[in-house]
């Protein structure tokens, strides 16, 4: 079972908006030097609303082929058309990844039955392991508790994203789901607590601009070091916060640049992090002392 700090990779681009694959493979290297123990290629982080099916491709493979085997690689193939999640699916797993991380189809607003039937033909067109990706927040529809459960019984569903950052239903789904079904949360605020209580990690945003703290913080948290895990995450509190001062991926990318690590170039209809808000962001990242 894959566990830790998997993070929720930006895609760097130049200032003229194209994909920058070397500082790509730049943040890549930095991630495993870091301990990160996974990376999640265009997921929202990655802004996979804006990229083409031809780049988001592009994005996979060049993942797959710079990790080389060096951390586990899941690649963002979710959509709201089931054929077109399956094209993605397929993609991933001939190129390599590791994993596939689907999210729940937005906007147009399936019933229960219909995530799991979505799921389900996904999961029977390929072979590669699905991690499930809830998070009402952006889609709109909940994936419920009972259609997690449900969904685990096919043989290569073998996880959950969880971004409601609500612990009651995280602790229903620890009791409910088979042992080796993995549960991440996609909250960094909560990520601690949650994994204390026994989830498997974090898909992070936080950890793209402090990897080795968020790698230390999955390593204390799923072992149960209580102390050790929170006096961590309060040098994170404040990254956990100001990284969603507006929409993800604005903050993070903002951020990035400011460490140095590539441009801050963010796609329409996103616009970069608005300058009142610069000032609280690098006070955040010099708590946590990534600058």
């Amino acid at each position: 079972m894959l566990q830790g700090s998997l993070v929720a990779i930006v895609t760097p681009m130049k200032d003229n908006g194209e994909l920058d694959f070397n500082a790509l493979k730049a943040l890549i290297d930095w991630h495993i030097d870091a301990g990160t123990s996974g990376i999640v290629i265009v997921g929202t982080t990655g802004e996979s609303p804006t990229v083409s099916v031809e780049e988001h491709k592009a994005l996979i493979e060049a993942t797959v082929n710079h990790s080389a085997g060096r951390v586990a690689v899941i690649a963002g193939t979710g959509a709201n058309s089931t054929v077109e999640a399956i094209e993605l699916t397929r993609f991933a797993e001939s190129v390599g990844a590791d994993y596939s991380l689907s999210v729940v189809p937005y906007y147009n607003k399936p019933t229960q039955q219909g995530l799991y039937e979505h799921f389900k033909a996904i999961a029977e067109a390929v072979s590669i392991p699905i991690i499930l990706y809830n998070v009402p927040g952006r889609t709109v529809v909940d994936l419920a508790n009972d259609t997690v459960v449900k969904l685990s019984a096919i043989e290569n569903i073998v996880g959950i994203k969880d971004a409601t950052a609500d612990l009651y239903r995280a602790s229903d789904l620890f009791d409910r789901l088979p042992e080796d079904f993995a549960c991440y949360t996609g909250d960094d605020g909560t990520a601690a607590a949650f994994m204390l209580m026994g989830g498997d990690g974090v898909i992070s945003v936080t950890a793209n601009v402090a990897p080795r703290l968020m790698a230390e913080l999955c390593q204390e948290a799923i072992q149960g070091n209580t102390l050790a895990a929170r006096q961590i995450n309060n040098k994170l509190l404040s990254l956990h916060r100001d990284l969603f001062v507006e929409a993800n991926p604005i903050p993070v990318k903002w951020a990035l640049s400011e460490m140095g690590k590539m441009s801050g170039y963010i796609r329409l209809p996103l616009t970069p992090l608005s300058a009142q808000h610069h000032d609280l962001l690098r006070a955040a990242l010099k708590r946590a002392e990534v600058i």
